[in-house]
């Protein structure tokens, strides 16, 4: 009898890897360049790297749409990488530089920054505009805690 398997993208390299659907992710390394699957915060992605995580991670996948000149996003960031530490086993956060990465901010229509969004299966889920404290960013991501 086969265990179902899930598919999580690595922040290091993007390799896709299968990993048993219990398995303890705190502990997992990606089988190609071995390092470990969780990072402890937010994975800076671009225009390259983006769809493989939205599309091929079996959790859900929250997105930080920012840019360095913004003040409300500098403000954001701290609080955005202890919540990311905190539940980046029910969720995979990204980090996208509206800047950097024009082309991402075009097509998923942001128009003022921070914007947060999460995605499922490729799907935008939810979406939110503003600064959030912690408390109101982790209730916002309860409500969309989606299983593989």
């Amino acid at each position: 009898m086969s265990e179902e398997r899930i598919e999580i993208v690595c922040p290091h390299c993007g390799a896709i890897n299968r990993v048993p659907g219990g398995a303890d992710l705190a502990a997992g390394k990606c089988g190609k360049c071995h390092q470990r699957l969780l990072v402890g915060g937010p994975v800076a992605a671009t225009e390259e790297s983006f769809d493989r995580f939205v599309t091929r991670n079996a959790m859900p996948v929250v997105v930080d749409f920012w840019a360095a000149w913004c003040g409300p996003c500098r403000a954001m960031a701290p609080v955005y990488e202890r919540v990311a530490a905190k539940m980046e086993k029910e969720f995979r956060f990204l980090k996208v530089d509206t800047e950097a990465e024009p082309g991402l901010a075009s097509r998923y229509q942001i128009r003022s920054i921070p914007t947060l969004m999460i995605l499922h299966k490729g799907r935008v889920v939810a979406q939110r505009a503003g600064a959030s404290d912690g408390h109101a960013l982790e209730a916002w991501l309860q409500q969309y805690g989606i299983t593989a």
